[in-house]
């Protein structure tokens, strides 16, 4: 192909998509010797992972950095989440909890907070007005980042993901009727770790489910290592932060 053909393919390829900011919260119920997981199907009919078991979870959005908090994640979060990032935002690892928090509550109607502190006395519209009339405080206390990926290049969709880890405990209210056969999620399930393999996941939920394996063996200890899943020039590559 002459050069100026190439160039002129290049020019009206379309633009990589800029993965978009988003979290996941991974609930573990560790009451008995071995944990179990929050996991839910997401419905059929959705372009994107229609029909797979996952964590609750989605992209930031602007409410996340208005909404007040209780709390702050622990600073190996903190630095986790800052690292191989030009231009960290000083809000960043906040908001990206808060769209943690509120995607769970949306999804499954589970609040995940704190009510010793009374009612938040303020909560933009939407989901976090659930958490102001039940009397609860997102608590960032609460959450510890387990691992991060980033969607391969060429997908529909893109999102750098967040996935945190909090224990069952800090669930303080619950709304029922959320999930259902029209809502995003049609089913949900505290499930083992050998029990969700076996579930239809998608890849990087079977490889976050088994840094949550090696995460638990060290009682989620706060300065173990943080993998990182991304891909460069066609090759999946796993680093630590």
């Amino acid at each position: 192909m002459p050069a100026s053909a190439a160039s002129e393919t290049r020019s009206r390829a379309a633009p990589a998509l800029r993965p978009r900011d988003a979290a996941t919260l991974i609930l573990v119920d560790r009451a008995k010797k071995k944990p179990r997981v929050l996991m839910g199907r997401r419905h059929a009919g959705l372009a994107f992972m229609g029909g797979k078991f996952v964590f609750p979870g989605g992209r930031v959005e602007p409410s996340d950095r208005r909404m007040i908090v209780a709390g702050a994640l622990p600073q190996r979060s903190e630095d986790a989440l800052d690292a191989r990032l030009v231009r960290a935002s000083p809000m960043l690892g906040r908001s990206l909890a808060l769209a943690a928090i509120r995607e769970t509550y949306e999804e499954t109607g589970l609040m995940v907070g704190s009510r010793d502190y009374g009612p938040p006395e303020r909560a933009p519209e939407g989901a976090w007005q659930a958490f102001a009339e039940e009397g609860v405080f997102p608590d960032l206390e609460a959450l510890h980042l387990l691992a991060r990926a980033i969607t391969p290049p060429g997908r529909p969709r893109r999102f750098d993901t967040r996935f945190f880890v909090a224990d069952r405990t800090a669930v303080a209210a619950e709304r029922p009727g959320i999930v259902g056969p029209d809502a995003e999620l049609t089913e949900i399930a505290w499930v083992g770790l050998d029990e969700a393999r076996k579930l239809d996941l998608p890849r990087i939920t079977r490889l976050v489910l088994d840094d949550l394996e090696a995460a638990a063996a060290l009682d989620f200890k706060p300065f173990r290592a943080i993998p990182f899943y991304f891909e460069r020039y066609g090759k999946g590559l796993r680093e630590l932060l």
